[in-house]
């Protein structure tokens, strides 16, 4: 039988909102939220534990947000604060092992099994890490710890927060056999109804489902959902976990029809994400076009080249002519451009002439 593995996620209580109301102490115990005023049609990026009780949450408009709660605090996001923060944290993660497996600025796995730390307690080990956390940046954490990356997720929202939770092995079977299926990784509202309608509402109706059952109804998901129910989760934490993407996407004030302001909102948005693709020096080959619409439908347009993206303006091309492939006269409320297919160093690109955007399309 293989060893357990000891493992510790790290997840930042309210992270973006608590950066500001440690920089700002006169908004401390105040409900606020991370969000660009409604007037600009933002929608909210972080909400503190005390917005939360008005039942305000990450991705809510802001104008709906206000309704709820009219004394909201709006404070706008200050991404490079929130970065370096974030920068902060994984240095101390590092300090106590190299595996480290970020999945965003305020959350992370950690690999404690063979960390000599602590006299290799993976709990103390937690404890420590939220500890050097708020001495080192004034905010709290809150710490799941386990046998698996799935416990440990599960574990680090139960007492949230500034809290911890142990799943330890004797006790996962059963403790994923009593959780809700909205619980578990992976399974969102469609999936969770898709499941209630074959009566399955709970990881123990899970387990009573051969797998053969669940591959039929859920595809190769399926052998994860059965492991899942049973504690059972044999992903490894990646340290050197590739970034999939980069971009950046802006809602605008009003609604936008005009094909030239569009490819110039783009060109802004292509200017902002191919920056981050130059900090972390990276090369994609893949550019994603994305326009949301008024009605919040949404399209996008792809492009994968053999070669590179090396500068900013490689992809004005390619962003004029993905725009020109999508039908004309619906207002946009939301434009996005995003950069994946990460590979190694490639040879600069042949690009052809721009397109002429002076003018609508007909």
């Amino acid at each position: 039988m293989p060893r357990s593995r000891k493992i510790i996620h790290i997840d930042m209580d309210a992270f973006f909102a608590s950066v500001e109301q440690r920089d700002h102490p006169e908004w401390r115990g105040k409900p606020l939220v991370v969000a660009r005023p409604a007037a600009e049609r933002g929608v909210v990026a972080a909400a503190s534990y005390e917005a939360r009780r008005y039942g305000i949450h990450s991705a809510m408009s802001t104008y709906r947000a206000q309704q709820r709660c009219p004394q909201l605090i709006l404070a706008p996001p200050r991404f490079a604060v929130y970065r370096a923060v974030s920068l902060q944290i994984r240095a101390l993660m590092l300090a106590v092992t190299d595996l480290v497996e970020p999945l965003s600025l305020d959350e992370a796995y950690l690999d404690v099994s063979d960390s000599p730390h602590e006299s290799g307690s993976a709990t103390r080990i937690a404890e420590r890490l939220r500890a050097e956390i708020f001495a080192a940046t004034g905010l709290t954490a809150s710490a799941g710890v386990s046998y698996n990356k799935m416990l440990a997720k599960i574990a680090s929202d139960l007492n949230k927060p500034n809290g911890i939770a142990v799943i330890p092995p004797a006790q996962g079977a059963a403790f994923a056999a009593s959780l809700p299926v909205e619980r578990f990784h992976g399974i969102g509202r469609a999936t969770a109804a898709h499941m209630h309608a074959l009566g399955i509402q709970t990881g123990a109706d899970l387990c009573r489902l051969s797998r053969e059952t669940l591959h039929h109804e859920f595809g190769k998901q399926g052998d994860f959902y059965y492991d899942m129910a049973r504690g059972i989760d044999l992903r490894p934490v990646e340290a050197t976990r590739e970034r999939k993407s980069i971009g950046s996407e802006t809602t605008f004030a009003r609604d936008i029809e005009d094909r030239a302001a569009l490819y110039q909102a783009l060109l802004a948005q292509n200017r902002e994400a191919f920056a981050d693709v130059q900090r972390r020096q990276l090369q994609p080959h893949t550019l994603t076009l994305k326009l949301k619409y008024s009605d919040f439908s949404q399209t996008t347009r792809r492009q994968t080249l053999s070669t590179a993206f090396t500068r900013e303006t490689d992809a004005h091309y390619w962003i004029a002519r993905l725009l020109n492939d999508i039908a004309p006269a619906r207002p946009v409320r939301l434009v996005g451009i995003t950069y994946s297919g990460m590979r190694e160093d490639s040879p600069q690109q042949e690009l052809p002439l721009m397109l002429d955007f002076s003018r609508k399309t007909p």
